[in-house]
């Protein structure tokens, strides 16, 4: 199963996309950032973001995505962005008929470290464990973006698309072209 994680924010957000099913080793697929300049209008930042997220799911076709629910903050206008940000990529998956799942900061923590509490220097370097990587994933947002999609792998049930769409769901375009997507990725 492929998921792309999105940790939203609207001058930096983080995508990260991780093949694997529970039981099995993780592997990285792609991993980076969406940004846009603090001094555009909102509408510019987030359709900078939008095009980001769209360029992630065309070129890794994933079969799920996990998003980070937004909290309450004491900033009510980082709040707003964040979620406008995981509003975006939420209406992306759902053009393209993609399950989401929402996942809390908690829960991702937890799932990764064992810790519902763990700070982000814990949850990068479970992620660089986890996925066997040279160094630590940076920034923190891409690595809060592999957390998210680790998570969802491992405990897939979240607050939105859960249970997992049915298959009828799919047209049948979508339902081959899944099909092949899954057989490609099982030759790997």
């Amino acid at each position: 199963m492929r998921v792309l994680g999105v940790d939203p924010g609207l001058t930096r957000c983080g995508l990260g996309v991780v093949d694997g099913l529970p039981g099995r080793r993780l592997r990285i697929v792609a991993v980076g950032v969406a940004t846009s300049e603090p001094s555009l209008d909102v509408d510019q930042r987030l359709l900078r973001i939008e095009r980001g997220i769209e360029e992630y799911l065309e070129e890794h076709a994933p079969d799920a995505l996990a998003v980070e629910r937004v909290f309450a903050q004491h900033n009510v206008s980082t709040v707003m962005g964040t979620a406008q940000v995981a509003g975006l990529a939420m209406v992306a998956a759902a053009r393209r008929r993609i399950p989401v799942a929402m996942h809390t900061p908690s829960e991702v923590k937890a799932a990764v470290t064992g810790s519902g509490r763990a700070g982000k220097a814990q949850v990068q370097t479970m992620v660089q464990r986890l996925l066997a990587l040279d160094e630590l994933p940076r920034p923190a947002d891409a690595a809060d973006a592999l957390a998210l999609a680790i998570c969802h792998l491992w405990r897939p049930a979240g607050s939105v698309g859960a249970p997992q769409r049915p298959p009828g769901a799919l047209t049948p375009a979508q339902q081959a072209w899944a099909g092949a997507e899954q057989a490609a990725r099982a030759r790997r």
